[in-house]
Formats: structure tokens, C-alpha cells, sequence
């Protein structure tokens, strides 16, 4: 998606009112390290070092909503028990999210308990119930969905197959669409999508779709002929299927397949990618934006989040950066500022990967330079580059220097296979990036002693090392600039 379009979007959403309806959970995330196996049975023992607690399923899609700018209604039900109160504490808690919630006294809320060791997890638990809501608390959920859905731009139906969705809710919400002049969208795990009715648009992904049609949906040409099939078997007026790294499909009747490839990106963790994609489209829709426009914008978004821990939402701010990324050569892309620094860092730490930093003004990259990075590289997993502005190389080098100037220093070091991140910064010293990446290995050249190296001893301080890399005899950028200076006399 183009940055113009994006901003446009963007600027489109505030305002926008979107119903949320549907299976409502609670998401709960137990993090630790896993460092031995129980003596009591071949199980990994988790050391807990912190939990999250968020909403989940059509809780989550409010929540990305919200996050982008929407004004969202969540309609659900919970359970009376402290799960239930727990979800009334966190849909207060998000900011343009109103909570229309039913209580069943006689079902427990859904929670969903995720145990994460690094990145991965090791083993999840469920409470739940499939039976359908019936009588008096589905009778007080379609009458809450008619309040609820009222002047929606879009209404947006999570079908997770926990008994909330039943056939008198889903006639509600067409009702509510007809009502609101809004686009209802299905997003579904059920085995068939017939009673679901003439509604806007059904959203499966390939795994889905080959369920409900007995077709394979591998390949372009497979996907769709499964979508011509899945028009002719169910009353929607559109079915748009995500295919992962393969990007989304679109049919719509009387219209040609559509393929919408993805930029690659790489995958931290899925959890979560269907419901913010469904909440970027259904607010897209809901600003009555082109579908090949909300579909750009649900793909970026939803590659924004796959790069996040858990149920995760998406922010403005976030996409404008992923659209200038997608733009940008390799090496800019690796042109940072410390904020972005601190999110690359969370992540390659949640991967168990070792971080190193180093600093430098490096004017004139010479062979020296390049190697005193591919030794530092060699200590850790990824490394990071401080990198002295104009104005800090200028009070430390004097007048003249820097000979390049900082955006053509960054990008000659971004382009090394070594360097992960280039981070400029103003101050005489890299103290503060040192403080916000905290990195596991301070790397800085053997001209130095380790007493004398800024920030070592608070990397020690946190169990980190202070390493010192060899220098090439010969190659300075003093030295070159002299050597210029000769050849021009």
C-alpha cells in the first residue's frame, strides 16, 4: 500500500463506527524460561517471570480497531465468574472500546492460558463451553446487538464456534447491517458457511476454505476454483481467503478471482494475525474505501502484527513505518531510530538471540572498519551500531570532519552484512542507546582498556561482557584524510 493512500485511510477512521460481535475471550499469558525437566515426569518445568492478561477472539478484533483509530461496540457474553469480571476490567480499559456485554450465569467466560517459554509456547489450557446460548440471555444478546450495531459502518461477526454465534444472532446482525447501511463480515471456523446467509463478505483462510469446499487450496488456480465453488455453495456476496505468506484471494459474484500477493515479512508470532486482519478491513469498509484498498491495508497491518508477541494490536504510527519500510532498500530499512531500536531489540530477545553494540563516528569506512564489525558480529547474533551525528563527530573530531555526512555514513554501514541496526545519535557518548538496548556485549576497539570503555560498567552490571576487538595496524581514517591531502598538494 502506498504512503499516500495509507495517510488517507488513516485520516478516513477516526470516527468510524464499528460492532464487533461474537465468541469474546480472555487471553492469558504465562512467560518464563524453560531450563530443566521435572523429576516427577518428562515434562519441562516453566520458571514464571511475568503474565499478560487481553482480550481475545472478537475482544482482540476491538482492540485492533480501537487501535487504528475506530470507534468500536463489543457485543459478547461472559460467564459470572472472575474471568467474566476480568474481561469487564479490560474492555474498560481500552480506549475507544464500549462494552456490550451479556452475563450467562450458567456458562464460565472462555479463557485461554498460553504458557511462552522464549518465544515459544509450551503448552496451552482451556476453559470453555460449545453449548449454544439459548432463551432469555440469547434473547437479551439480539436485542443488545440491535442497540449496539446502530450507525456501524461495519459489523464484524467472530465465529470461534463456542455457542455465541447461533442462527437467531446471526439474523440480528444482518438485521443490524440492513438497519445501519454498514458491511456485516463474517470471520468463521465453521465447517460450512451456508447459514450464514446473504452476508457482505465471509473471510476464511486457505485451510478453511479447502474444509468447507473438499478442495485443495495450495496453488492460484486452486483457490479459485474453490472460491467458485464456495459462491455457488453458500449466499455470500463475497468470500476473501488469507493464504499466509501467500497473500489473500478475493471473489466477489459476477467478478473475476482476484490475487493480492504479500510483501514477505518475517513471522515472530501468528497468534492474533486473523483478527487484526479482519479489524483493519472491517474499518477500511466501514470509511467506504475501495476493497482493493482495504485489502492493502488489512495485509500491512496484518504484517505488522505477525512481528509481535501474542494477541498484539497495531498502531497508525506502526503502519506509516511498515509502508516506508516496504519502500526502502535493504540497507535504509536498517537505519533506526532509538525507538524502533528499542522494539528490534524486545523482539530478537524474545527469540533468545544475543545482542552486541558498538560505537563509532566512521567517516571514511575503510579495511579496518570492516573488519573490527565482522569480529564484533562474531560475538553476538545481532549487532548494533551507535552512530555519531554531524555535530558530535564535528565536537570530537574538530572542523572539517565529519568528511561524509550522517546519512551517507549509515547507510555505508547498514550496508555491511555484519551490522543489523545503525542508530544515530547526538551526544558525545552512546550512554543512553547503551541504557535503552542493554545489550548482553559491549564491543569496542583493543586502542581502548575496558575501565575506559563508556557504558561497560553498566552492561557488567547486568551480566553483560565487555569484549575489545582487534584493530587492523595501518587503516585510520585520520590516516586517509592525510593521505588525501598529500595527493592533492
Amino acid at each position: 500500500m502506498d504512503l499516500s493512500a495509507l495517510q488517507h485511510l488513516l485520516g478516513l477512521a477516526p470516527g468510524r463506527r464499528v460492532a464487533c460481535v461474537g465468541d469474546l475471550m480472555v487471553d492469558r499469558f504465562v512467560y518464563g524460561e524453560v531450563t530443566r525437566v521435572s523429576p516427577e515426569a518428562p515434562v519441562p518445568v516453566l520458571a514464571r517471570s511475568h503474565e499478560l492478561m487481553m482480550l481475545g477472539a472478537s475482544g482482540n478484533v476491538a482492540r485492533n480497531v480501537a487501535a487504528l483509530g475506530g470507534e468500536v461496540s463489543l457485543v459478547g457474553v461472559i460467564g459470572d465468574d472472575a474471568e467474566g469480571k476480568q474481561a469487564l476490567r479490560l474492555v474498560s480499559e481500552e480506549a475507544g472500546v464500549e462494552g456490550y456485554l451479556v452475563t450467562d450465569g450458567a456458562r464460565p467466560t472462555t479463557l485461554k492460558t498460553r504458557f511462552v517459554a522464549g518465544a515459544q509456547q509450551v503448552l496451552r489450557v482451556d476453559l470453555e463451553t460449545n453449548r449454544p446460548v439459548s432463551g432469555d440471555v440469547e434473547q437479551r444478546l439480539v436485542r443488545t446487538i440491535r442497540d449496539a450495531a446502530k450507525d456501524a459502518g461495519a459489523i464484524l461477526l467472530s465465529d470461534y464456534g463456542k455457542g455465541v454465534v447461533t442462527e437467531a444472532v446471526i439474523a440480528a446482525c444482518r438485521e443490524a447491517a440492513l438497519q445501519s447501511g454498514g458491511k456485516l463480515v463474517v470471520d468463521s471456523k465453521a465447517r460450512s458457511f451456508a447459514h450464514y446467509g446473504a452476508v457482505d463478505l465471509i473471510k476464511p483462510n486457505a485451510a478453511e476454505l479447502a474444509h468447507a469446499t473438499d478442495l485443495p487450496t495450495e496453488t492460484d488456480e486452486q483457490v479459485a476454483a474453490a472460491l467458485t465453488r464456495a459462491l455457488e455453495l453458500w449466499e455470500a456476496k463475497a468470500i476473501l481467503v488469507t493464504r499466509a505468506s501467500k497473500g489473500i484471494s478475493f471473489a466477489a459474484r459476477g467478478e473475476p478471482v482476484r490475487h493480492f500477493p504479500t510483501a514477505p515479512r518475517e513471522v515472530f508470532d501468528a497468534s492474533g494475525a486473523g483478527d487484526t486482519t479482519l479489524a483493519a478491513l472491517g474499518l477500511a469498509l466501514a470509511a467506504q474505501v475501495p476493497i482493493e484498498d482495504a485489502i492493502a491495508f488489512a495485509q500491512l497491518a496484518s504484517g505488522v502484527a505477525v512481528g509481535k508477541v501474542g494477541t498484539a494490536t497495531v498502531s497508525p504510527e506502526e503502519m506509516v513505518e511498515a509502508a516506508l519500510s516496504a519502500h526502502m532498500a535493504p540497507a535504509e530499512a536498517k537505519v533506526a531510530t532509538a525507538q524502533r531500536m528499542g522494539d528490534e531489540v524486545a523482539r530478537w530477545r524474545a527469540k533468545g538471540l544475543k545482542v552486541g553494540f558498538t560505537n563509532g563516528c566512521f567517516d571514511i569506512l575503510h579495511k579496518g572498519h570492516v573488519a573490527y564489525l565482522a569480529q564484533a558480529r562474531a560475538w553476538c547474533d545481532r549487532l548494533i551500531v551507535g552512530l555519531n551525528s554531524d555535530e558530535s563527530v564535528r565536537a570530537l573530531k574538530g572542523e572539517g570532519r565529519p568528511v561524509n555526512d550522517l546519512e551517507s555514513r549509515a547507510l555505508v554501514l547498514a550496508g555491511l552484512g555484519s551490522v543489523d541496526l545503525v542508530v544515530p545519535f547526538e551526544q558525545d557518548t552512546p550512554l543512553k542507546l547503551i541504557e535503552a538496548a542493554r545489550p548482553d556485549v559491549l564491543i569496542k576497539g583493543a586502542d581502548y582498556a575496558e575501565s575506559e570503555v563508556v557504558g561497560g560498567d553498566l552492561v557488567k552490571g547486568w551480566g553483560g561482557e565487555v569484549k575489545l576487538a582487534s584493530i587492523v595496524e595501518g587503516y585510520s581514517t585520520t590516516a586517509a584524510i592525510a593521505k588525501m591531502k598529500v595527493g592533492n598538494r
